[in-house]
């Protein structure tokens, strides 16, 4: 992949919205490319969490729980970021991610989107705030849908 079509990918994703040419060159020049065949976990669940994923192709489900007590929560396709907290705390992974057909992703380091935050520090209220409301929504979803699993 080269780094426009890198460029490209991260300007889809809702967190990086805001994010001008050169900050997202920033992330792209800096960030890994992973490939996945289908089965394949892009992280499992509370492993320590040292990144975010951003699925370029391919479809990826998080999971919680293991074997029969497995259960889907949710499936994301290209453009999705998996992991967003990660890149602000330390944190564990609260579900396995895994890829359900061939994938391509761009991974995100913590220390990459904090040094893109240091030589942009007007950007780091803007992203806090977009990560909170976005931990907002996904605890509003979780308690939605959380009657199902009991």
């Amino acid at each position: 992949m080269s780094l426009e079509s890198d460029i490209a990918i991260l300007r889809k994703v809702r967190l990086f919205d805001d994010l001008e040419t050169d900050q997202l060159r920033l992330l792209a020049f800096g960030a890994e490319h992973r490939r996945l065949h289908a089965g394949e976990f892009v992280f499992r669940e509370n492993a320590r969490a040292d990144a975010g994923f951003v699925i370029v192709s391919g479809a990826v489900a998080m999971i919680h729980g293991r074997g029969e007590d497995a259960r889907e929560l949710s499936r994301h396709g290209a453009g999705a970021l998996l992991g967003e907290l990660c890149l602000i705390a330390e944190t564990t992974r609260p579900a396995s991610a895994r890829a359900e057909s061939d994938c391509a992703l761009i991974r995100i380091s913590r220390p990459l989107f904090r040094r893109m935050l240091e030589e942009y520090p007007d950007l780091a209220a803007v992203l806090h705030q977009r990560i909170l409301t976005e931990l907002e929504t996904m605890l509003a979803e979780i308690q939605r849908i959380e009657g199902r699993f009991a």
